[in-house]
Formats: C-alpha cells, sequence, structure tokens
C-alpha cells in the first residue's frame, strides 16, 4: 500500500485531516471550558434570585440551590456593594482565581490545556459579569474535578469525530485519486510496454485522450517522442539496407576496378605520347576509386573486432610504418622521422595501432604531396601518469575550417579531394575501443598534429 501512489495518498490525506483537527481541538477545548464555567455562573445567579426575593430562605433550600449551581458559595456585587448571597462549607482553599470577563484567546487556551494536565482536584474562584445586568460582577467557588472529566469526554468525541471524518475523507480522495490519477498513469505505463515490444509499428504510438491537463501535456510528449524513435528506427533500417547495398556494390566495383589496374599498368608500357600523357591521370583515377572502394568495405563492418592487448615495442611499429610510407613516396621531398624511445613499449593490439599510425601517416603523405611543396612527417611517443601518447606531426597545408566541423564523422570529414573521409574516423573508432581517444591539436599554427592517446591502466 504504501509503495502505490494511492496508498501514500490515503495515508497523508489522513495525517493531515488528523493535524488539522489537533490544531481544531486546542481552540475548542478552550472554549467548551468557557463555556462549562459561563454555564456555572449563570446556574448561581439563577440560584441567587431566591434569596433576593426573599432575604431569609432555609438552609436546606439553600444547600439545594448550590448543589443545583455546582457550587459552594455565590458573591454579587450590586451597586459596588460586594455581598455573599449564598454559601456552604469548602472542602479546601481556594487554588486560584479565574476572571471571565476579559480573557483573551492565548489565556484561556493556557488554562485549559493546565486544568487537562492537572489530575489533582481543585477549588478554584470564576469571577464573571451577571447576564442582563444584573450587577456588576457574580463570583462563585468550585470543584475542577467535574470540569477535567467533562472536558476529556468532550476532548474524546471530537477525536473520534475527527477519526472517522479522516477516514471518510481519506477513503473518497483514495478512490478518486484512484480513478483521476492512477488509472490513467497505468494507462499510460502500459502503453509505453505494448509499445517497448514493437517500437516500429507506428499503430502502437499514443494517443492522447487523457482529459487532465498535466497527464495529456505528459501523454503529447509521449507521443512526439515515439513517433520521433519509430522515424528513427525506420531511417536506421533503411540506412542498414542501403548499407548492405553500398557494401555489395563496392566489393564487386573494387574487383572490376583491380582488373582495370592491372590493365593501366600495360598502357603505361605504351610508347604512344598521348598515351603516356593520359595513361598517370588513368591510374591516379583508378587508384582513388579502389581506395575508396576498400574504405568503405572497412568501415561497413557491422563493428571492429575487440583489441587484443599485448606488450609490444612502439619504436619498431612506428618505423615499420614509416618505411611502408616511403615506398609510396617517390620523388616528392618528403622526409619521415620517429622520435620514439628505443625502449618505449605499449599495451595494444599491434594490428589496429599500426592502422592508427599508417592511416595519420598516410593522411599527412597525401596533403603534403598533393599541395605539390616540400614537408616533414614525424611520429613521436612517450608515456606520462594518464598513458602512453603518440604523436603524428606535419608540415602540410594544414586543415581547413570546414574540416574541423565534421572531423572524425564518416564520409564528411574528408579533406584531400577524392577522399571518402573514413581515414580519421576509422581511426577514431580503433582509439575508443582500446579505451583512448584521437585529438587534434588546434594550438598548433603551421600544419597538422594527431595525438592517440591509450590508458595506461594497470600496466603503469
Amino acid at each position: 500500500m504504501l509503495n502505490s501512489l494511492s496508498g501514500r495518498f490515503l495515508v497523508l490525506t489522513v495525517l493531515f485531516v488528523m493535524l488539522a483537527e489537533v490544531l481544531i481541538f486546542v481552540p475548542s477545548i478552550a472554549r467548551f471550558r468557557e463555556d462549562y464555567l459561563l454555564g456555572h455562573l449563570e446556574r448561581a445567579q439563577i440560584a441567587s434570585l431566591a434569596l433576593l426575593a426573599d432575604d431569609m430562605i432555609d438552609a436546606d433550600l439553600e444547600e439545594e440551590l448550590l448543589l443545583n449551581a455546582g457550587v459552594f458559595n455565590v458573591v454579587l456585587r450590586r451597586d459596588e456593594a460586594r455581598q455573599l448571597v449564598l454559601s456552604a462549607p469548602m472542602p479546601g482553599q481556594v487554588h486560584k482565581t479565574f476572571d471571565l470577563r476579559n480573557a483573551g484567546a492565548a489565556v484561556l487556551i493556557r488554562d485549559a490545556m493546565a486544568r487537562l494536565i492537572d489530575t489533582e482536584p481543585r477549588v478554584i474562584r470564576v469571577i464573571g459579569n451577571p447576564l442582563r445586568d444584573a450587577g456588576l460582577l457574580i463570583e462563585v467557588t468550585m470543584l475542577t474535578a467535574e470540569l477535567r472529566t467533562a472536558m476529556i469526554d468532550y476532548g474524546l468525541r471530537i477525536l473520534w469525530l475527527s477519526a472517522v471524518i479522516s477516514v471518510v475523507t481519506a477513503t473518497l480522495l483514495f478512490f478518486a485519486v484512484r480513478r483521476l490519477l492512477v488509472k490513467p498513469i497505468k494507462g499510460v505505463v502500459h502503453q509505453m510496454q505494448r509499445y517497448a515490444a514493437a517500437p516500429e509499428d507506428a499503430h502502437r504510438i499514443i494517443t492522447p485522450t487523457a482529459s487532465v491537463r498535466e497527464l495529456r501535456e505528459a501523454e503529447t510528449a509521449l507521443q512526439s517522442l515515439e513517433q520521433q524513435l519509430t522515424q528513427a528506427l525506420k531511417q536506421k533500417e533503411r540506412l542498414a539496407q542501403l548499407g548492405g547495398a553500398v557494401a555489395r556494390v563496392s566489393h564487386d566495383l573494387r574487383n572490376i576496378l583491380t582488373s582495370a589496374q592491372l590493365f593501366t599498368d600495360r598502357i603505361e608500357m605504351s610508347e604512344d605520347p598521348s598515351v603516356k600523357r593520359m595513361a598517370p591521370k588513368l591510374v591516379n583515377s583508378i587508384t582513388r576509386a579502389v581506395n575508396l572502394c576498400e574504405s568503405t568495405l572497412a568501415f561497413g563492418k557491422a563493428e571492429e573486432p575487440a583489441p587484443s592487448l599485448t606488450l609490444f615495442n612502439l619504436s619498431q611499429l612506428v618505423e615499420d610504418v614509416l618505411d611502408a610510407e616511403r615506398l609510396a613516396i617517390g620523388d616528392h621531398d618528403l622526409s619521415l622521422s620517429s622520435d620514439v624511445p628505443a625502449s618505449l613499449t605499449v599495451r595494444a593490439d599491434p594490428e589496429q595501432l599500426y592502422r592508427m599510425v599508417s592511416n595519420l601517416v598516410r593522411n599527412a603523405r597525401q596533403a603534403i604531396v598533393g599541395s605539390g611543396k616540400p614537408g616533414e612527417i614525424s611520429v613521436s611517443g612517450r608515456a606520462d601518469d594518464n598513458g602512453w601518447v603518440i604523436r603524428v606531426s606535419d608540415t602540410g597545408p594544414g586543415l581547413p575550417s570546414k574540416a574541423k566541423e565534421h572531423l572524425f564523422q564518416p564520409f564528411q570529414g574528408g579533406v584531400r579531394k577524392g577522399g571518402a573521409g573514413l581515414g580519421l574516423a576509422i581511426v577514431a573508432e580503433l582509439a575508443r575501443g582500446h579505451g583512448g581517444l584521437l585529438m587534434l591539436d588546434e594550438d598548433v599554427t603551421e600544419g597538422t598534429v594527431f595525438e592517440i592517446r591509450l590508458p595506461m591502466g594497470s600496466v603503469a
């Protein structure tokens, strides 16, 4: 019960109604005490009328009048003269005097609470104004035992009535909350569960029906979210199908272009001047197309395999990358250098790290060669407190601002003309697979600097 919204609402309603009744009980019990004392003053005044009509009354009649009034004596002040009208023996001394003529609410509440707390029977004096201006004041003495008993009975009746009101009110609110709030919320939860079972089905999208404004706003927001999610899933499915088609086309196209590349090698051997002039351009175009197909196929895989982490020498891996790239430089004025300590070992997947460094060095080489200017590419490595840092820097033309906006996004971050923009995306994905990241050093004003950061983990 306490774990449900309606159950908690029921308990809170009972507590709050009881608290309200307690706040009402305190002034109510004070008012009851005041009325009780004023009633005794009124009966005492009525009893004193017998003596005012006849100066001498029988002792038995006087005792009966005082007994009916519930007091021991009556003092009436008329015309500035204080007169003991009726009297009887008192069981003890007067404990305290209470003047009801100008008593405020705070005083009445204080005296009422004090009477409830004090369990001893006391003799008290009560002063008040006579009814119908029958004098200046009337004063009586009385016991407090009956007063306290009457106050307790009255208080118990109020508490029982408060409990009944609390239970009835809370029960009504309980069913109202279940009908107006809990039931619609359960309906929304059921619809969410139904939609989660088949989010591609547009027929399962919620239709706002709640009459409560807040619930209707929640249903409207949920409807918008489900519509966007369903649309995104459909788009993802279409993109997946498109990706599969592109992969198949790229695979077949790569085979065709590879065969064409073999024929261009023979064309280059022709002695025809026109053929010799056009052959290099044809070869370059076919080579770029083959590279694009291979990059598309590589990126189109469902995911890169998890890295197989081993400790190996970084300097040797970097030298292998640079040796492979030196074969592709040709006659261009481009130097490659390594600044990796010979004893530096890293913990990573050798094959994947080779691909990362090779992609970065190849991009730098193609950028410098494409610019037609001499340049230099340097690969350095170091270990710090956070892990290993592999830095690939070049003196090429740098990256344009448009390329920096989508640098690591596939098919959008390409810099070189004819490039697919997949190299950096692949490097970034492989770095994330190692728990690291690929960063562009934006503080460099000339050339380009990329950093591969790999966490050291427990191999510090």
